[in-house]
């Protein structure tokens, strides 16, 4: 009875977010107060059930991606990553320029949220695809695939950043996998995918594209960009492969912290990408402001499935969801992102999907023994497959390149296929070897 409750549950966020548009933290919330009434929690806990997940659940992540946030605002509008972009392109030869885009996505991809980016880098892929002559999907899709990669693999990305939270799992381990498991990704969904595209001819309207271009002396240098930008990665991932080499010590396990490495990632950035370079604090704090003001409704969402895992946990039904699941002779793996994958196609958010699933199969990993971190990018790769007509990176993508709706269900939706499935088999892999 208590699944059928839940599997109800599912299905009433499914209706709410995508046929009556109700905005996605409101669902949450209603939807975890009716849950908690229907198993018989009385009223005063359920309310307070619901505010301690939200609690818990921003306690972690609010300055993770608060800072988050912050550092791509800056990367953005101080140049770097129109540096990087610009940089790329004329170190490698026409040829190779697939790989030019690919390296600048993943750079700029791993601080800027995915439609910043792609705002951003678009105009400088049709800018490269005119000045080649080559097809503009074929130097397009590759740069989405890596942000796209980024987005739902990588921390400090606030799906994968709530994963890590949800799962009980090491950020630095997540990272370093998840860096792994990426490359074949990105390599498969991008590059290779892309080099079958070249009969597709779209034409973008340019009213789309009149951002800002830089001049060279208004922007920092490519080494100031490229190490800005990466900084959250190379703390968090460095401590950890530091700690895994030489042992545990308190200097690492300071730095590593996501939380600290974000807070001094953001503090450089301030100086290296703002005041360092001439701009007024007022200006620094202008950027920074309309960061937090862009993730706002972020945070809200992931604190509604925050709410609504910890129904699922004072109920109990989250036990019972994973004795059940333990029984099933599948790998949790598999499960996570299968689950993940369905409720992705349902509802069209990789966000909703990937902590909506997470509170599905989160006792798994006591039950079963699973990596945390390995359940964290298999949810992750799930919640990628298959945008389609209810995702908003779908429409982004048409209208951006002007295609029709069956075009892009063979480009964008197939580059979104092949990136979860290699994800998923990336992560198989790793748990050989592990």
């Amino acid at each position: 009875m208590e699944i059928a409750m839940v599997l109800g549950g599912i299905l009433v966020l499914v209706l709410l977010i995508s046929v009556l548009k109700l905005n996605a933290f409101l669902s949450f919330i209603i939807v975890s107060l009716g849950l908690g009434l229907a198993f018989g929690i009385p009223a005063d806990e359920v309310s307070k059930a619901v505010q301690r997940g939200i609690g818990n659940t921003l306690g972690f992540l609010a300055i993770i991606l608060g800072c988050g946030a912050m550092l791509g605002k800056l990367v953005a509008d101080s140049g770097a990553a129109q540096r990087i972009a610009d940089s790329m392109i004329k170190v490698f030869p026409s040829r190779y320029v697939q790989w030019a885009v690919v390296i600048t996505g993943f750079i700029v991809g791993i601080p800027m949220f995915y439609s910043v980016g792609f705002v951003i880098l678009l105009p400088l892929v049709f800018t490269v695809a005119a000045r080649t002559e080559l097809p503009l999907l074929y130097i397009g899709l590759p740069m989405l695939s890596a942000l796209s990669v980024t987005h739902g693999y990588l921390p400090p990305h606030p799906a994968p950043s709530a994963l890590v939270e949800a799962f009980g799992a090491d950020m630095g381990k997540t990272l370093i996998y998840g860096l792994i498991v990426a490359v074949p990704a990105i390599i498969l969904g991008g590059p290779v995918f892309g080099s079958t595209l070249k009969k597709y001819r779209p034409k973008p309207l340019k009213s789309l594209f009149s951002g800002k271009r830089f001049e060279d002396d208004e922007m920092p240098s490519l080494f100031v960009s490229i190490f800005t930008a990466l900084l959250p990665v190379l703390l968090i991932a460095g401590a950890a492969l530091l700690e895994i080499i030489f042992g545990e010590h308190p200097v690492l396990t300071f730095v590593g912290d996501p939380v600290i490495a974000m807070v001094l990632t953001i503090l450089f950035a301030i100086f290296s990408l703002g005041v360092g370079r001439g701009k007024s604090m007022f200006e620094v704090g202008e950027s920074l402001l309309k960061a937090v003001k862009d993730i706002a409704m972020i945070l809200f969402i992931i604190a509604g499935a925050g709410a609504l895992k910890e129904i699922l946990v004072v109920s109990e039904v989250s036990l019972l969801i994973g004795q059940l699941l333990e029984g099933v002779q599948v790998s949790p793996l598999i499960l996570a992102w299968g689950i993940a994958s369905v409720i992705r196609f349902c509802v069209g958010s990789a966000t909703v999907a990937g902590l909506t699933a997470a509170g599905i199969v989160a006792p798994l990993i006591s039950l079963t023994g699973a990596n945390p971190a390995l359940m964290v990018l298999a949810t992750g790769a799930g919640s990628l497959m298959f945008s389609h007509v209810n995702d908003t990176g779908f429409w982004l993508f048409k209208e951006y390149f002007n295609m029709s709706v069956k075009d892009t269900l063979k480009t964008w939706s197939v580059m979104e296929i092949i990136v979860s499935v290699t994800g998923l088999l990336g992560v198989l892999f790793l748990e050989l070897l592990l």
